[in-house]
């Protein structure tokens, strides 16, 4: 991870965002932020028995939090693939990327209070040139219903890749939506 803020600069963005490198200071402060998502729009959608793990997973690759006039307001991680990451093999089918050269997009959310300010695109811009430096390409997916996400991707170029099924818990089986960043956007060509 690079220790430099990424503050967006194009003409018309909104002063007082930046999206920087998340530190172990922060965790207590995503936690709060998540629990304010969760208890809004029911992400995660499963409640993690210790929430600061949750975000700081051994197998992430990289983790930002966005700020927004100095208060953090917002976070995202680049991820390996899992076991039960469905996107990854999608984009392998389709397109025959091994899954060593894929890295996923998880861990996003931004804050109820600090909508409408184009965080969660800096995040996802972030996390874009983060996999294009390590030669990755990019996935993600999110649970069929959160229709607030998928118009989020889908507006920033986001290809469908499919759905899938997932199991969550033992009785809990989950549809999502998986999805191969825009050919731009990737790191390694197609």
């Amino acid at each position: 991870m690079t220790s430099e803020s990424h503050i967006d600069s194009r003409p018309g963005a909104k002063a007082g965002r930046c999206v920087r490198p998340r530190t172990d200071r922060d965790l207590d402060a995503c936690v709060h932020l998540l629990a304010q998502v969760h208890e809004r729009d029911g992400y995660p959608v499963n409640w993690p028995e210790d929430a600061a793990e949750w975000l700081a997973r051994p197998w992430f690759l990289a983790a930002w939090v966005a700020e927004l006039d100095g208060r953090i307001a917002g976070h995202v991680v680049l991820s390996r693939s899992t076991t039960g990451d469905a996107a990854p093999g999608l984009l392998g089918a389709w397109e025959g990327v091994d899954a060593e050269a894929v890295t996923v997009i998880s861990r996003l959310f931004v804050a109820p209070w600090a909508r409408g300010h184009g965080l969660g695109e800096l995040l996802m811009t972030r996390a874009h040139e983060e996999a294009r430096e390590r030669g990755l390409h990019l996935v993600l997916d999110v649970v069929a219903s959160d229709t607030a996400a998928t118009a989020l991707y889908e507006r920033l170029g986001w290809r469908p890749l499919g759905t899938a099924e997932q199991r969550w818990g033992p009785d809990q089986r989950v549809s999502v939506r998986c999805y191969g960043a825009p050919k731009a956007a990737e790191g390694a060509s197609v």
